[in-house]
């Protein structure tokens, strides 16, 4: 379903548009990883103003996410921060190759709270602090991605009995900002949201963080969903992920 955004919309508009006096259409179901939120609220308030079709947002972990579309729910579109979630779907026939974009990636940052005066300046650092907060990194995409890294250090095991697994990022981020954890590793985007955290070591070096999206095979708006894929993928969404601090792939 590689289609431009133009069509979608045009076709989209006839189905919501056609009739002297339509119905309201239902809301889309979009499922969004949590360091998504900002972005995509931001996107479908524009979307919405473009086509007139609502859209609701459910945000989390991508790995819990993807185990509500695989028992049935309801979703309409899925937006995973990894690109194995998006695999496990696509194998399930929940999502086709055809129908997925590529284009977003981000950052791993090692948070600490706002006053703290800790000098962290790579991964070696990290195994002097008694707790470090992250999201769980046996199903989590940024506890996954943290892994890889700390494994390629050869931090891993010095660090695997000081983390304090959370249920995604904004959890993660939330116990360094509330001073419960002395650090953190979170994504760019996310320590951009708090006042409370400041980034004190930005990893270079890490493994690539790549994020998926799709309109699931399942949905009963399909036509709806597959233009608000295509809009999140045109220049208008790209400007709005760029701004939050995304990486955005030619």
């Amino acid at each position: 379903m590689n289609v431009t955004l133009a069509p979608l919309l045009a076709i989209f508009g006839l189905i919501t548009l056609g009739t002297a006096a339509p119905a309201a259409a239902p809301p889309l179901l979009v499922f969004g990883a949590a360091s998504l939120t900002e972005s995509l609220q931001d996107i479908g308030r524009t979307f919405e103003a473009k086509t007139a079709q609502k859209v609701d947002f459910s945000f989390g972990a991508s790995s819990d996410l993807a185990r509500q579309v695989e028992a049935g729910a309801p979703a309409d579109v899925f937006f995973s921060a990894d690109t194995a979630k998006m695999d496990a779907l696509e194998k399930g026939g929940l999502v086709r190759k055809s129908d997925r974009r590529e284009f977003l990636s981000n950052a791993l940052v090692v948070v600490v709270p706002k006053a703290s005066t800790a000098a962290i300046a790579s991964a070696r650092d990290l195994v002097a602090l008694p707790r470090i907060a992250l999201a769980d990194p046996t199903a989590v995409p940024v506890g996954i991605y943290t892994k890889k890294w700390l494994t390629a250090e050869g931090v891993w095991d010095a660090l695997a009995p000081k983390i304090v697994p959370t249920l995604d990022v904004r959890a993660a981020l939330a116990a360094v900002a509330g001073g419960d954890i002395p650090a953190g590793i979170v994504y760019r985007t996310d320590a951009a949201t708090s006042k409370d955290v400041r980034v004190a070591f930005t990893v270079t070096n890490g493994p690539t963080i790549t994020y998926s999206v799709a309109p699931l095979t399942g949905s009963k708006h399909l036509p709806a969903a597959a233009a608000f894929v295509a809009f999140v993928d045109s220049r208008e969404g790209r400007v709005v992920f760029e701004r939050r601090g995304f990486i955005v792939r030619p």
